[in-house]
């Protein structure tokens, strides 16, 4: 398991954790999910910071 898978399960967790219930709990898990997914894809260095942030690797 990389970073990435990780990152998403481990945001997912964190997420379903901190839901209360409902529709509402579900969008949170998802937020978590994704934010997860970022930073583990960061971590193995399959996205960069700069592509996020709109920033060129040209500066």
């Amino acid at each position: 398991m990389n970073a990435t898978q990780t990152g998403l399960l481990a945001g997912l967790i964190l997420g379903t954790a901190a839901a209360v219930a409902g529709f509402t709990g579900f969008l949170i898990a998802l937020a978590v999910g994704a934010v997860g997914l970022v930073i583990g894809r960061v971590l193995d260095g399959e996205l960069e910071i700069g592509d996020i942030l709109g920033r060129g690797r040209d500066r």
